[in-house]
């Protein structure tokens, strides 16, 4: 076999296993978890196209809001949530790691510690 050849394999190759082994974060998750100010109820719409991610957050408590800053690296997922509660703005930067059906994120504040919860994928 040639070396272009072999070379050609070997990049159809990379290219297959990149796209089997490649993670779906498209579509609704669900999440509900305790805060200082109570149980806040998520539902997250994902939408990735390339390693850029949008959407937007709908809370109980914050209503809705799109998803600015969006990132995926493999399984890895980051975005940021910019709200309102009690009138007064927020920012949340979330992180979070994909595990089949399920979302670990790490939600943080202002400096708070961060609050962590799952989301699970709404069927």
């Amino acid at each position: 076999m040639s070396s272009l050849v072999r070379a050609w394999v070997l990049a159809v190759s990379a290219l297959v296993a990149g796209v089997a082994f490649a993670v779906d974060v498209n579509g609704n998750w669900t999440a509900s978890f305790e805060t200082q100010v109570g149980t806040q109820s998520y539902t997250f719409e994902l939408h990735v196209q390339g390693s850029a991610l949008t959407g937007k957050t709908k809370g109980n408590l914050t209503g809705e809001n799109a998803i600015s800053d969006g990132k995926v690296d493999g399984n890895k997922i980051s975005f940021v949530e910019k709200a309102t509660y009690q009138g007064m703005p927020l920012v949340f930067n979330y992180t979070g790691e994909l595990k089949g059906d399920q979302i670990h994120f790490k939600r943080e504040i202002m400096g708070f510690p961060a609050e962590e919860f799952d989301a699970k994928r709404a069927k």
